[in-house]
């Protein structure tokens, strides 16, 4: 972004007619006439400290207070979506795993493929389409509607509602999150539904799976200790997809006008805010170590031979 043409001085001036004085003099106050390693060295130490940065077009605006605000609406949509990805993905693959009839198998791997590659703000428009101009039953893009008010709590209003007992206010907030959820986690369900159909496919032909029948063990209970075992890969899968899934929510709330930190980013590219740039980045970055680490934790509940 720094090598890139472009200054966040001009940017934020909207006008390239400036005496070139007073270019630089704004250069300098913002430290953009420093060499490139120094910049990048100067924030990482005052990152580390706390220190976020200013915006350098909102002059003075404080980094942490914009993520503080803004995270939280993305933290609820990559819950709902995740959740979505894996209520369809791994249930569809596990019906498909359970099903003897090869076409049915092939047509639930046909379907996660090409779920996998469909455009999000396509399908997101063509949902707003059906869903808020057709039937009119969804809204099409904020957060909340107007007339309803939550003190903040955790920043998620599905949460917050519940907890200040504002039933009205929760079905509201509901209805504003399923569509860019539901976009956003059909997509990411196609992996999902093969990565669970295929391991079902190859565990059932193990002959551990024989053992059990031999035994006499009922197909219900196989199915579910097939499932278990089938659990693992998808636990990894899942920390993985959580960085697809954060890129995945920039085009959602773009598309939904959903008020969170990817809707952000896309405004600080467009005005080359750096800071503000590096912050988000740093925090998704974040976002998908701990997850991952909550992944690796999650394993010694799965599976019982891990320990640490």
């Amino acid at each position: 972004m720094r090598i890139l043409p472009g200054n966040p001085v001009l940017a934020a001036l909207g006008t390239k007619n400036i005496p070139e004085e007073q270019l630089i003099a704004n250069m300098k106050e913002l430290g953009l006439d420093k060499p490139l390693y120094q910049q990048y060295f100067e924030y990482l130490i005052n990152f580390l400290t706390g220190d976020m940065g200013k915006s350098m077009i909102v002059r003075g605006r404080a980094i942490a207070s914009d993520i503080a605000d803004k995270l939280p609406a993305t933290i609820e949509l990559s819950i709902w979506a995740m959740s979505f990805s894996l209520l369809i993905g791994v249930g569809t693959g596990y019906l498909a795993g359970n099903s003897r009839r090869e076409s049915v198998r092939n047509f639930a791997r046909l379907t996660g493929s090409i779920t996998y590659v469909i455009f999000i703000p396509a399908l997101g428009i063509f949902l707003q389409l059906v869903f808020s101009q057709w039937l009119r039953i969804l809204p099409s893009g904020g957060r909340l509607s107007t007339g309803f008010y939550l003190k903040p709590v955790t920043g998620l209003y599905t949460i917050d509602s519940l907890i200040q007992l504002n039933i009205p206010a929760f079905v509201d907030a509901v209805k504003h999150i399923l569509l860019p959820a539901f976009t956003l986690g059909l997509v990411l369900s196609g992996p999902f539904t093969r990565l669970t159909l295929n391991n079902m496919v190859k565990i059932r032909e193990s002959k551990m799976v024989t053992a059990y029948y031999a035994r006499g063990v009922r197909d219900e209970l196989v199915s579910r200790l097939v499932f278990r075992h089938v659990l693992i890969p998808v636990a990894t899968y899942a920390g993985l997809q959580f960085a697809l899934l954060l890129g995945g929510a920039v085009l959602t709330e773009t598309t939904f006008n959903w008020p969170g930190i990817g809707t952000y980013l896309v405004d600080k590219v467009m005005y080359r805010d750096y800071t503000a740039i590096q912050a988000v980045v740093i925090i998704f970055a974040f976002i998908v170590g701990l997850t991952s680490l909550i992944v690796d934790v999650l394993y010694a509940l799965i599976d019982p031979r891990v320990r640490y």
